[in-house]
Order: structure tokens, then sequence, then C-alpha cells
């Protein structure tokens, strides 16, 4: 069965965003992505969480760094620039969302399909000492097993996953974030979770508790290091809210459930 955990835009009343990491790398786009699960049990367990709902934002612009109007944590509407390449010399190859900055660091900027677990095997044959993924615009995924697949060779890698001040990491992304040998997060960088939902529309809470259907995300948040209650826990966290939301995390929500430095 197949699942759906994207979340399609930005959220429409926190922010309108401008990406260019390096115009010698990428257009400018906005892409977004979710997904997962009812929450009851673990909502004593997280702080400063918002909901919000979103509506689809696509910006083109000709800038050289990303930056938000404004944020959705709070009052504060100085969000910081997210990270300028434009002093480096990327790298031209790009391999799907996947866009190498040095020989040891690459960009995430957008989001997986059924391609990129292939095209991730095919950076890391060119680059083997690839130790970085900056996570900046990640929205989720079209295909949770690919996503899934991806997220457990980026453990087997032993790379470190990194979510930059301004870097959004929604759905399916928070998965590959999780994935990270070490998971380094700056205070004003933003997750998103929500339910996943089938082909047929069907959501995490439309299955009973013991259907076998939950096994493939608890199992993989205990292989990334999380106990039996708390990848429960966080599996519950991600499906307290419907498909159609966003739950929005900071990096010390995650950091309860799993280490986050």
């Amino acid at each position: 069965m197949a699942l759906l955990r994207q979340i399609i835009a930005l959220p429409f009343t926190a922010r309108a965003a401008k990406i260019a990491l390096s115009t010698a790398i990428l257009a400018p786009f906005a892409v977004g992505g979710l997904g997962q699960q009812s929450a009851a049990a673990s909502a004593s367990l997280t702080t400063n969480i918002s909901y919000e709902e979103y509506s689809e934002i696509w910006v083109e612009d000709d800038s050289t760094s990303y930056s938000s109007d404004e944020t959705q944590f709070g009052e504060d509407n100085d969000a910081p620039a997210f990270n300028d390449f434009s002093h480096e010399k990327p790298i031209s190859k790009s391999y799907g969302p996947f866009y190498m900055v040095t020989g040891n660091r690459a960009i995430l900027n957008g989001e997986v399909d059924s391609y990129s677990p292939a095209l991730f095997a095919a950076m890391l044959r060119d680059y083997p000492a690839l130790k970085q993924i900056d996570m900046v615009e990640c929205g989720g995924t079209v295909d949770d097993e690919a996503n899934l697949a991806l997220a457990r060779m980026i453990r087997k890698a032993g790379i470190t996953t990194f979510v930059p001040a301004g870097g959004s990491v929604r759905s399916g992304g928070v998965e590959l974030f999780l994935a990270g040998a070490a998971r380094k997060a700056d205070p004003k960088a933003e997750f998103a979770v929500h339910s996943w939902r089938d082909e047929d529309g069907m959501e995490a809470d439309d299955f009973a508790a013991n259907d076998p259907i939950h096994a493939d995300y608890i199992n993989f948040y205990r292989d990334m290091g999380m106990s039996e209650d708390k990848a429960r826990a966080f599996y519950n966290l991600t499906n307290s809210v419907e498909h159609d939301r966003a739950l929005y995390l900071r990096g010390t929500d995650i950091a309860s459930y799993i280490k986050v430095d």
C-alpha cells in the first residue's frame, strides 16, 4: 500500500519564503510536504507547538539568500537570513533534490520521489567524502517507501543532517532528518508533521492501533535510536493532525524523542 507524506506548500499565514541558495546551483522555488498520527499520549512530551492551515505558494526571486519575511514561532519578525552560499564555488552536478556545495557537503532542497534513492547512491559514489546534508527546504515525499529507503541509506553512510536558521523540514523530510548519524538544528529551524494518507484516502487514525500498517514507521524510529515508548509516542504525535493540516515543531520538540544538537 502506497502512503503519501507531503506538505505541498509553506503556511500561507506564516510567511512567503524566498529561496535562492546560489543562482549557480538552483532556481528559486518553494515546495512543501508532510505525514503521520493521533497524540493524546505524546502531548505532554512536547512544547511550543503550533497548528497552522496551509496554502500553496510559489515564489520566484533572483536574490542570493534565503530569508523568512515572518516567523511562525512567537511574535519575532526578525527571522534570520538563511546561509548564503554565493561565496562558495558550488559543484555543478546535481542529483535530484540534492546539490553538492563542496566535496563533503550537500544541500537538500526539494521533494523525495521514487528516483531519489538511486540518485543519492550515485552522489555517494561520486563524492564518497560526503559528511553532511544541509536541509534547506524539504517538503516531504511522494513515495514513502523510497523516502524510508533513502533515510536508511543516509544513516548507513554515517552522514550528519543539519537544518539551518530559516530551513524548513516537513512531513517525510522529518524522517530524513532523524536518519542523520548526528542531527543538528538551529534554534530557528522549522519542522512540521502530519498524518500519512494512502491512495484510498485513508489516514493513520482510520486503522486500528494494532494494525501492521503502523509498524514500518515505529520500527524505523526505533532503528534510528528511539526507545520503544518514544518511537510510538513520536508516531502518535505525527498523526495527531490530519493529512490536510500541519503540526509545527522546533528542534527542541524533536529532542524530546531523540538527541538533537
